[in-house]
């Protein structure tokens, strides 16, 4: 069998949604449905793992249970189906089934099923998160208004979808995916088992290496992103974005008003350390939001009773957040019913059904409970929000309770809020224009691809490939290419010394370019681009030189790997067998360590107050690697490379080779200094002090806790770095790196983007130093900002390097050719040597 071509694994990148599905004509769905309704059935039915997101009012319930009924058709008739609820909706779903010849179910646990009577059931979420009901029972399960999970709390919304990791064919229905959390579309992926969270995540957003969790999406991958969810996904605003009338799909009028109600300028509150405030806070933190409820309880309800008996005939719902909202809203409005948690499931949906049949006028729930599913619009057009939260999905879902197609009257929302809470109120206003803009990014891909897959396939692959470009000086070489097809280019034996920082797999991506090695599935997809790439540094490089390979191990998030709790990918093992599966020669590793408090501040992962709770949990900070590789050399029954890296003993002494390979420098004549003299220091110093002085002495651990304790004792410890890391005595542990000693600091110095993982000075120039000689030839295939090149030629060497981001190879030239001007630039001797006379120099 032929191996697959770099371009074809190029092209292998592009993802869409697997068919794992049915083909099945429009007309298999029943003529209840309408032209787009079963344009939808049919396309997830052919999927078989499908998102629905429509708009309300547009068929979601009829949609969901045509699709799993038409599914069951084509499996073993004891193949049983599951649509898993939210509270309110149950009658609703048995209501639509009927009008559609289903019959259903509501159950509870797994005795109630019986194939023969039933095909399709319906349960409440809490019964499967409660563990009262195996989905793995089922061969097709629909999430309807999943969104709701999110009331649960971000761990229980995550390990709830992973309950279904046994059901062959899922669909998830809902109509607000959030839009300032598009990791809830990631999760939604993650359940239908088109993608790995964890792979998603890292393939389309960008992390922040200074705080865990801050993701946002790349700018560069934004239209990508939306493309590939729309391979398994359709986000249906009206019927017109397939192609079909919009006729009888008119949203009604919206009329929102505010009534903001004044509080006290200052409430007697105070600071933590003891410090009265001038001013009230303004309540967006949820403890501010819930002080500023209970201080404005009673004006607000009563503005809302006053609201309601301004207008006798018609019906409201009256939406709140606390118990004693909806205790005060029952003494306040005349005949107003409550829906809530303690309630029996019957009595509750009895309630719901006498309001939504237009039998009871007024009813208060609070979103959570009644704000995700139920259609209550065709006898109420009519909202008060007695408060207000700043949960943007459980208020939009309540404000579309009413606020929906089918709604033949003008809606009016009314919304009672404290003047300290505008801010809550501008961050929703802010979060529904953010929703119409995401939504109205997904309606034109729909428009413009429609529900066909292969058009989006093709249009992602247009990010393969790019124009190359070169650049040269003297001593140097760089060019804008993809490595692989660079590196492939040049001639054999031609480099004295690789030093290179590989990608750390897919836990970056540098640019929107398929060729990008950040741009790939996981390390095995990694590793596997790599493979047409390193046996090309083997081929270029002078048998018997060096390839140094900067590396570091990946920390991998409790809820990504399932295990609960952070733990680490031997990166640097799976980059050493890969590099002696290509021919290379291990030969040595080099430790540089890195700050544990920084790292910490960055994933979280060795929190200080989770080890109270568990020290189980602690791992330790994650060093980062050079290993060290070198080619045979032609004529092996001697040790040396075909061309010796040759040091002259002035130059090279016996001192300095001592250091190298494996001793160490101890004091002579100044006493150590005591744990009382490092702690009265200022910590700026110590960092610097304290690891020169765990090398002049034998290493005391309760010694080193007793120093970082006497700086916590006078609240001196830092928090962003550690000011008492241990020195280390062996030459293959460096810790010294100067962190702050790379190219990334002029970059950034010049307000230009950043790069992600800049590779320090000093790294590179002890690498040059140690494995090769002047005039020689080192190369780097990950160029970034070419901080080898620009260390090789100011160390005397030429310099060679690839870079794919178009960026960073701008900024990296630039920086080159500062650097070339600087060398050339004589110095003060060299002009007095150049003007003496030849005789005088005698």
């Amino acid at each position: 069998m032929t191996a697959p071509s770099y371009a074809d694994f190029l092209r292998s990148k592009t993802k869409i949604a697997p068919r794992l599905g049915f083909d099945v004509s429009h007309r298999a769905f029943h003529p209840r449905l309408k032209d787009h309704q079963r344009a939808i059935c049919q396309w997830a039915v052919r999927g078989g793992r499908r998102a629905i997101f429509s708009r309300f009012g547009l068929g979601k319930t009829g949609m969901q249970l045509e699709t799993l009924r038409e599914t069951l058709e084509h499996l073993d008739e004891t193949a049983v189906g599951l649509i898993v609820l939210p509270y309110g909706v149950r009658l609703e779903f048995v209501k639509e089934a009927a009008l559609l010849g289903i019959e259903v179910r509501f159950i509870r646990s797994a005795a109630e099923i019986d194939p023969a009577a039933c095909r399709i059931y319906l349960t409440n979420y809490e019964t499967v998160r409660d563990g009262r009901l195996d989905p793995a029972l089922f061969q097709v399960v629909s999430l309807d208004e999943a969104s709701v999970l999110r009331s649960y709390g971000s761990k229980t919304y995550q390990t709830f979808l992973q309950l279904f990791d046994a059901v062959p064919l899922r669909f998830v229905a809902t109509a607000t995916p959030s839009p300032n959390r598009l990791k809830e579309l990631i999760h939604y992926a993650g359940f239908l088992g088109v993608m790995d969270t964890g792979q998603a995540l890292t393939r389309f957003f960008q992390r922040d290496s200074e705080r865990a969790n801050n993701l946002t999406l790349y700018p560069h991958k934004e239209r990508e992103f939306w493309l590939w969810v729309n391979t398994w996904a359709v986000f249906l605003q009206k019927p017109s974005d397939l192609g079909f009338s919009d006729e009888g799909y008119d949203l009604p009028p919206l009329d929102v008003r505010f009534h903001e109600i004044a509080t006290e300028i200052f409430d007697g509150s105070f600071e933590r350390d003891g410090q009265g405030r001038l001013l009230r806070e303004e309540g967006n933190d949820l403890q501010a939001a819930a002080r500023e409820k209970r201080s404005s309880l009673a004006e607000r309800i009563a503005t809302a009773a006053a609201i309601v008996a301004a207008a006798p005939a018609d019906h409201f719902i009256l939406w709140h957040d606390l118990e004693d909202e909806r205790r005060a809203i029952e003494k306040a409005v005349p005949g107003v019913r409550s829906v809530f948690g303690s309630q029996d499931l019957d009595e509750r949906e009895g309630i719901v059904s006498d309001f939504a049949e237009g039998r009871l006028q007024h009813i208060a729930a609070k979103p959570v409970m009644l704000g995700s599913g139920a259609n209550l619009q065709h006898h109420c057009h009519r909202a008060v929000f007695t408060g207000i939260s700043p949960k943007f999905n459980d208020w939009f879902q309540a404000v579309h309770r009413i606020l929906r197609f089918g709604q033949t009257y003008a809606v009016r929302i009314d919304i009672v809020h404290t003047d300290q809470e505008r801010g809550t109120m501008r961050i929703l206003m802010e979060k529904w224009t953010q929703h119409e803009e995401m939504m109205e990014t997904m309606s034109a891909i729909i428009r413009e691809f429609g529900l066909e897959q292969l058009n989006m396939a093709s249009e992602m692959q247009r990010a393969i490939g790019i124009e190359r470009q070169e650049a040269a000086g003297d001593g140097w070489r760089v060019a804008n290419n993809d490595c692989v097809e660079e590196t492939r280019a040049m001639p054999d034996a031609s480099v004295d010394l690789i030093v290179t920082s590989i990608p750390f797999a897919n836990h970056y991506e540098y640019t929107p370019s398929y060729n990008d090695f950040g741009h790939t599935d996981d390390n095995a997809h990694f590793w596997a681009q790599m493979d047409f790439l390193t046996p090309e540094l083997f081929r270029v490089l002078e048998p018997g030189r060096i390839a140094a390979i900067h590396v570091k191990d990946r920390i991998l998030f409790g809820n990504v790997t399932g295990y609960g709790r952070p733990s680490v990918s031997p990166f640097h093992a799976e980059a050493l067998f890969h590099f002696i599966r290509h021919g290379f020669v291990f030969c040595g590793m080099i430790t540089v360590d890195t700050d544990v408090v920084f790292e910490n501040n960055g994933t979280y992962r060795l929190s200080y107050s989770e080890m109270l709770k568990d020290g189980s949990k602690m791992g330790v900070g994650s060093p980062e690697y050079v290993l060290l590789f070198f080619k045979p050399q032609t004529d092996r029954s001697k040790g040396y490379a075909d061309v010796r890296i040759a040091k002259d003993r002035e130059d090279y002494p016996l001192a300095r080779w001592q250091i190298d390979a494996h001793a160490h420098w101890r004091s002579s004549g100044d006493r150590f200094l005591t744990v009382e003299d490092l702690s009265r220091l200022r910590t700026d110093v110590l960092a610097r002090v304290f690891p020169k002085e765990t090398q002049k002495r034998v290493y005391d651990y309760r010694e080193h806790v007793q120093v970082a304790q006497a700086l916590q004792d006078r609240d001196a410890l830092p928090t962003t770095f550690m000011a008492v890391a241990p020195g280390s005595t062996d030459p293959d542990i460096w810790h010294d790196v100067t962190r702050m000693r790379t190219l990334n600091g002029e970059q950034a110095a010049k307000g230009r983007e950043k790069h992600i993982c800049p590779l320090q000075f000093d790294i590179v120039d002890r690498l040059i130093e140690r494995y090769s000689m002047k005039g020689e030839t080192v190369f780097d295939p990950f160029g970034g900002l070419f901080t080898v090149p620009n260390r090789a030629i100011q160390l005397g060497r030429r310099g060679v390097a690839v870079e794919l981001n178009d960026g960073y190879y701008r900024d990296g030239l630039r920086l080159l050719r500062d650097q070339e001007r600087r060398l050339a630039v004589p110095t003060l001797f060299q002009l007095l040597d150049a003007a003496m006379p030849a005789e005088a120099a005698e």
